[in-house]
């Protein structure tokens, strides 16, 4: 699976959890989850090479339990696990 695909797995799941996405800007090193108003929003750094707004989107994931009870494409899974367990 290419990279943009494996991204653009990560944007559905975090649309699924109800969770914001922001494209902006931010000098190619931004980019995470952050809580605005009380609602979660994911930017996503336009900046950034595609390899850094998609581990980025990894490490801004990766510890959500919900993901837990939602399908995830393996490819993605096993990023996100080994995220989780210190290795991505």
């Amino acid at each position: 699976m290419e990279l943009q695909d494996r991204l653009d797995v990560l944007l559905d799941l975090a649309e699924k959890l109800g969770i914001g996405i922001r494209r902006e800007p931010m000098g190619g090193e931004g980019g995470g989850l952050c809580a605005l108003r009380g609602r979660r929003i994911l930017f996503l750094d336009t900046s950034a090479d595609l390899e850094t707004r998609y581990e980025r989107t990894v490490k801004s994931l990766a510890p959500l339990p919900e993901l837990d009870d939602l399908y995830v494409v393996p490819e993605v899974r096993d990023d996100l696990d080994a995220c989780r367990q210190g290795d991505g």
